[in-house]
């Protein structure tokens, strides 16, 4: 295992029960991801994408095999451990930017940094700081109900992020913008983890936005392969 590598799949399975059948979606998946790294992970609907990613975040425990954070076995901790790996060093985006509706842009990015222990002073400046980096910070009191998608999408990515994480898991991140919009936020984001450092997996249909990433790899019959 690579000393640099901040994600490690060793082997892992991911299987499902269906009635009577066993779908298997990962099947001896093996993968590293260095620190500073993007990878682009490029793959048909239903080849286990989104499978991928939650087992990688610790969402989801691999029925066999191991996952491997900043170099710690992961994949048999217990619920809290896994919840405080989770909180303190993986970042999730999705489709959806599943920001609370009730709170502004600028609440939702203090939130997780506030249930991480961070006074509320020192989460909003951190708060306005990424909005500011993600070109959205005149709409910082703004509810999401207020916001376009792309600006929805960017805040969801700058609450992604507001606890520094190690790694940054994005499913699709564009994929309810049109192109136009999905480009200026994809800028964003790049623009972020590089300046951040972080490693990044981003599942994308993209095939313009995957290129431009450190690298590319896609699931073939439940294993990672280059692309």
């Amino acid at each position: 295992m690579a000393q640099s590598a901040v994600l490690v799949l060793k082997g892992v399975e991911r299987r499902y029960q269906q009635g009577s059948k066993t779908l298997v979606i990962l099947n001896g998946a093996e993968f590293e991801l260095k620190r500073g790294e993007t990878v682009a992970l490029v793959a048909p609907s239903g080849a286990g994408k989104s499978t991928l990613l939650h087992t990688a975040g610790l969402l989801e425990r691999p029925d066999a095999g191991e996952v491997f954070l900043n170099g710690r076995a992961c994949g048999r901790l217990g619920d809290d451990d896994r919840t405080a790996i989770r909180r303190n060093d993986v970042g999730f985006v999705y489709q959806f930017h599943h920001l609370l509706p009730e709170f502004s842009a600028l609440e939702n990015v203090m939130m997780p940094q506030l249930v991480h222990g961070l006074l509320p002073s020192q989460a909003e400046e951190r708060a306005l700081q990424l909005l500011d980096y993600m070109k959205i910070g005149k709409r910082a009191h703004h509810r999401p109900s207020e916001l376009s998608g792309g600006e929805q999408q960017r805040v969801a990515i700058a609450r992604a992020v507001a606890n520094a994480p190690l790694l940054l898991l994005a499913d699709e991140p564009t994929g309810n913008l049109d192109p136009t919009t999905a480009s200026y936020v994809f800028d964003a984001l790049e623009a972020l983890v590089r300046h951040s450092g972080l490693s990044a997996m981003i599942a994308t249909h993209n095939h313009d936005l995957a290129a431009r990433m450190d690298r590319r790899v896609t699931l073939v019959d439940g294993k990672i392969a280059p692309l």
